[in-house]
């Protein structure tokens, strides 16, 4: 062999032997990292108040004047396109309607009564000032009472969950537990302080809310999320599971290397990895991803620049409503797209999105809400290795059919090594504003399942 050859030889040798070591490092599970207790707020430590505080949302008069002002004298909309329904967005003419029922029949005074039926309160956690609704079981006699920490997304808020604390915090015939329900707005959405520094991402949330149960006195509870509150579950699973009973997601999700080559091999053969009738969630795969790419352009435009869009929306009430809302139509059933109402009356009703939209248009945090985006979908978070790290708390998930992504049992079991309870449901992405229902019995069977899991497995 030639000096040439044995030198092109050995190139390669030390290629393959990189490349093996990269892959090697995409499949090895990284310990905990660690996480300090940034502060995120914009008081010194020492003028803290760190006491809970009962709180009642009451938005002054001038804010709701200027507010009709703004719909009053609103520039006219641009027609949609002919025979457009809501394919280039949310429709002007469905937009036209709401803004004249919240002008004309939407009361602001009415609804703040309404948001306020809960008992609510304020407590800081590393120098921000987190709004929650905290609602205990009326009639807990002869039950068990579980502490339950609800986690909202965006475009969301604690709006989402009015409709099934009640259903969560009444017992059920034949189970012997009830949850008290605690269910806070995330930094910067709401009521909730926002960040002044960067970098209170999903995996600094974990931490936050970790803080904030401990406050409460909470040692102990359980978890549910869906969307950015599915993430933030997610990952409280992951680094504290001396304290997580256990987690229930609408939204549970693995993105990992081994993930995305699974489901791509088991594209040729799709029912060795999930059901017949669940097959057409996954494949074809071009079309998923390509319904995918449809849906997330404005992941993209918040994960980088959510100042300047945040400029627009806060500044126009009727711009915050028809960015909020389109996600209402698609994410709900994305075939809603094609009829002329967006198909909202058919789950929900104006006065219960326009509440949803309020929270985000009285409180000026559209433009903070979508910097968890930012501060999320980076390098510095993927750093931190927290998606390789697996669960071992007990976990239920509940899949909605029509949610942004399905992830089969095969695939989440990577991630959840302790599955207990897996459901499928023909609903959307806004599970508890959708089907309260539904969300809280499955959450009660779950949980159900989880202190079995208790009682019987050591871990």
């Amino acid at each position: 062999m030639s000096c040439g050859c044995v030198v092109v030889t050995a190139i390669i040798v030390v290629i393959i032997l990189k490349l093996a070591d990269k892959v090697r490092k995409q499949f090895k599970i990284p310990p905990l990292p660690y996480l300090e207790d940034t502060w995120w707020g914009p008081r010194d430590k020492s003028e803290e108040d760190t006491s809970i505080k009962p709180f009642t949302i009451s938005i002054p008069d001038e804010v709701i004047a200027d507010l009709n002002q703004r719909l009053k004298n609103a520039r006219p909309l641009i027609q949609p396109l002919e025979g457009i329904q809501h394919q280039y967005g949310l429709n002007t003419k469905l937009l036209s309607k709401i803004v004249d029922f919240w002008r004309t029949e939407y009361n602001w005074k009415e609804r703040e009564a309404f948001l306020n039926k809960f008992p609510q309160f304020t407590v800081s956690i590393q120098g921000l000032k987190l709004h929650y609704i905290h609602v205990k079981p009326s009639n807990p006699e002869g039950h068990k009472v579980l502490p339950l920490l609800l986690l909202h997304g965006w475009p969301g808020s604690v709006r989402e969950f009015y409709e099934i604390i009640p259903l969560l915090t009444t017992p059920q015939p034949g189970r012997n537990f009830v949850f008290e329900v605690i269910a806070p707005s995330l930094p910067g959405y709401g009521f909730s302080e926002a960040a002044v520094r960067p970098g209170l991402g999903a995996v600094q949330m974990a931490v936050v809310f970790k803080n904030f149960m401990n406050r409460l006195g909470f040692e102990k509870y359980y978890i549910q999320g869906g969307d950015w509150g599915a993430v933030i579950v997610q990952n409280m699973a992951t680094l504290y599971p001396r304290q997580v009973l256990g987690v229930h997601s609408n939204m549970c999700t693995v993105n990992s290397l081994l993930s995305n080559i699974k489901l791509f091999l088991y594209s040729f053969y799709p029912t060795l990895l999930v059901k017949q009738e669940h097959v057409n969630k996954i494949y074809p795969m071009s079309s998923k991803f390509a319904d995918r790419l449809l849906e997330t352009g404005y992941m993209h435009l918040q994960a980088t620049k959510p100042d300047t869009v945040g400029v627009a929306l806060n500044d126009s009430p009727i711009g915050l409503a028809a960015y909020i809302l389109e996600k209402f139509i698609t994410w709900t059933n994305p075939a809603w797209k094609n009829l002329e109402d967006g198909g909202l009356t058919k789950k929900y009703t104006y006065t219960d999105l326009l509440d949803n939209v309020m929270i985000y248009w009285v409180t000026n945090s559209i433009t903070t809400s979508m910097r968890l985006y930012s501060e999320t979908l980076n390098k510095a978070q993927t750093k931190l290795g927290i998606s390789k790290i697996p669960i071992t708390v007990p976990a239920a998930c509940a899949r909605f059919s029509y949610d942004l992504a399905y992830s089969p049992t095969a695939i989440l079991q990577e991630k959840y090594k302790n599955i207990v309870h897996e459901s499928d449901y023909d609903a959307g992405h806004f599970a508890a504003f959708e089907e309260p229902k539904i969300l809280a019995d499955d959450i009660f069977i779950g949980i159900e399942k989880m202190e079995l899991f208790h009682k019987t497995t050591l871990f």
